[in-house]
């Protein structure tokens, strides 16, 4: 039966004719995949703090929140709302919550932990209740206060009614992404700097491609209140020629990790609008993104390391946890296990251990339905319960590690291997966005009509497609 539906899901696909490879989509899924998309939800509406709406990093472990994970829950309430999970004035009490305790949450540069940000950023980890610096390790993060205030945006441009509470979401939004002063991050001009500690300042690393941080650029440039200037993209875009990989049909700016190909594109429709670099490649980012996708299927088929269940539909190498930090000797060689770590194939940081993760493939879903479609369905049928909860996929599993070892996270299962036991917030942020994004373009069609997004993009450089409308 299974192989009867993913035969009929791929035909009708085929069937669509006259539109380009990287626009042909078909927008039914398997019922399976009604089955993630309400069990991840779950995990935003359940394990967020409701006074402050704070996400936890990771669930059931305890832990700190995230600021990037907020910001996939601010993305998943309106998508609750649509699919009918949650109403809407549910949806816009949770979001008030949110936007109101970072509206209202300390800035400044005092050292410790007695803020939440400085200059409109965030810091990337905050205490669950307090929602004030984890700890004095804890970095002040641009890409995580890009994701947050990606997130905060969709619900600015989606909650558009007249009554009070609606209308104070819009303020709010207004508010916070405004007071990010991107000029201040700009360290070593034109760039962007990846983060600043108030005890040592600055990090030595600027944002420059190719990564997860143009939804940072896109952002900056939008500002109406601290814009950065068209050259820091083009300071982003000038390393590009060192993550090119491929030749002709295949050939695509690479990141081993497949969330970096994915973060970017939750929020900002990038099909059929190029910048100066993508105009000269002859694609767009989106079809970048394909074509990443597709060379992870392709490394799990060659399968250079003989991890066991890599195949045409079981793939998906990215940052994700892992069962332990030791080498251990795997099929006559030493490999390197590892516990979170960021795993990816190609580019200059490769690194496979053979765990996978099933955010990698499942939020892959609209770049290429016609192999993620058959490698949700084969991981779910395959492994079942092994490695699917209460709120979805467990983050990441290894059918290879059957090792009798103390293991950092999760368990060992006897004739199984290594499986996560807890969900991570930004890697399930990606699976419900994508999936309706895929759906009905829910995400893109909201975030299309915010003017810094359209704005960003703009003075990025970028035309063609709905930009043109």
């Amino acid at each position: 039966m299974r192989h009867r539906i993913v035969l009929n899901w791929v035909l009708a696909c085929c069937a669509l004719s006259g539109v380009a490879p990287a626009l042909a989509r078909e927008t039914s899924l398997p019922p399976v995949f009604d089955d993630i998309e309400q069990r991840t939800f779950r995990f935003f509406w359940e394990t967020t703090n409701p006074a402050n709406g704070l996400v936890p990093d990771r669930y059931p472990t305890p832990s700190f929140s995230s600021v990037a994970a907020v910001g996939f829950g601010l993305t998943a309430y309106p998508i609750g709302v649509e699919r009918g999970y949650i109403t809407r004035q549910q949806a816009r009490d949770r979001v008030l919550a949110t936007l109101r305790f970072f509206r209202n949450a300390p800035q400044g540069p005092g050292k410790g932990t007695v803020a939440s940000g400085h200059k409109g950023f965030f810091y990337h980890f905050l205490d669950m209740k307090t929602g004030l610096r984890y700890n004095d390790k804890v970095e002040l993060s641009t890409v995580d206060t890009a994701l947050f205030l990606a997130g905060a945006l969709f619900c600015e441009s989606y909650f558009d009614g007249n009554d009070a509470g609606e209308q104070e979401i819009r303020k709010l939004a207004k508010e916070i992404y405004e007071r990010v002063d991107w000029t201040w991050a700009q360290a070593r001009k034109p760039s962007i700097a990846l983060g600043w500690e108030p005890e040592s300042g600055f990090h030595g690393y600027d944002w420059k491609g190719y990564n997860e941080a143009m939804l940072i650029y896109v952002l900056a440039l939008g500002s109406p209140t601290h814009p950065v200037q068209p050259d820091a993209w083009q300071a982003w875009t000038s390393t590009y020629g060192n993550s090119l990989e491929g030749k002709g049909a295949q050939e695509h700016l690479g990141f081993p990790s497949l969330f970096v190909h994915q973060y970017s594109h939750v929020w900002i429709d990038f099909r059929g609008i190029r910048d100066e670099y993508m105009r000269a490649r002859g694609y767009d980012y989106f079809e970048n993104s394909r074509r990443a996708t597709y060379a992870q299927q392709a490394y799990a088929i060659a399968n250079p390391l003989r991890c066991e269940g890599y195949g045409q539909n079981v793939w998906g190498i990215t940052a994700s946890d892992g069962p332990v930090d030791q080498v251990l000797e795997y099929k006559g060689t030493q490999l390197p296990f590892r516990t979170y770590s960021a795993r990816g194939v190609g580019g200059l940081k490769a690194y496979d251990d053979c765990t996978l993760a099933p955010t990698a493939a499942a939020a892959s879903l609209p770049f290429a339905p016609e192999i993620v479609v058959p490698a949700v369905l084969e991981m779910k049928q395959r492994y079942g319960d092994f490695i699917y909860g209460e709120y979805g996929f467990y983050d990441a599993f290894n059918p290879s590690f059957k090792y009798n070892v103390p293991v950092s996270q999760g368990q060992v299962v006897a004739g199984k291997g290594w499986v996560d036991k807890d969900y991570l917030g930004i890697d399930q942020g990606p699976i419900i966005a994508m999936t309706e994004n895929y759906r009905n373009e829910l995400v893109w069609r909201v975030m299309r009509r915010h003017p810094a997004i359209r704005l960003g993009l703009q003075r990025a450089g970028f035309t063609g497609g709905w930009l043109e409308k």
